[in-house]
């Protein structure tokens, strides 16, 4: 690994309908309160448990929310975020973009017990070459005796 994170950025449309306890999930930013360095977007900060956006199950803790009913969060107060989800109404449509944290080199699957980061070909392949040299060696050898 060379220390670098890299992340996987994609951007959903999901819709909610508002339950007994709202959209289900919390904000944070805006650009009273950048909740990340140098973006004044808003962010979903926590899920609550068995609030709309958990049953739906795509909305995760972290996603940037883009746009709540086509209207752009960009270079919103928290306070008017805030406001704009309150008065979204019954059915509510947001645009998110999700980011997710993505593996920093080789990919593949390594099994219990199984050596990380070294290909089993690798070990026997030399392995294999030196057992058939040192045969070849024996054989001939033992035609001279």
């Amino acid at each position: 690994m060379n220390g670098r994170v890299d992340y996987l950025v994609t951007e959903e449309e999901i819709n909610l309908t508002r339950g007994p306890s709202g959209l289900g999930f919390n904000i944070v930013g805006g650009t009273d309160q950048q909740y990340v360095s140098n973006d004044s977007g808003i962010f979903v900060s926590r899920i609550k448990e068995n609030g709309a956006a958990a049953l739906d199950g795509r909305l995760q803790e972290g996603d940037k929310i883009l746009s709540v009913n086509g209207q752009d969060l960009k270079n919103l107060l928290h306070r008017d975020a805030v406001d704009l989800f309150r008065n979204a109404g019954y059915a509510v449509s947001l645009r998110v973009q999700h980011r997710l944290q993505v593996q920093n080199g080789p990919l593949g699957h390594h099994g219990e017990g199984e050596p990380s980061g070294i290909p089993i070909t690798v070990v026997l392949v030399p392995v294999f070459a030196l057992i058939m040299v040192a045969a070849w060696a024996f054989m001939r050898y033992r035609q001279r005796l």
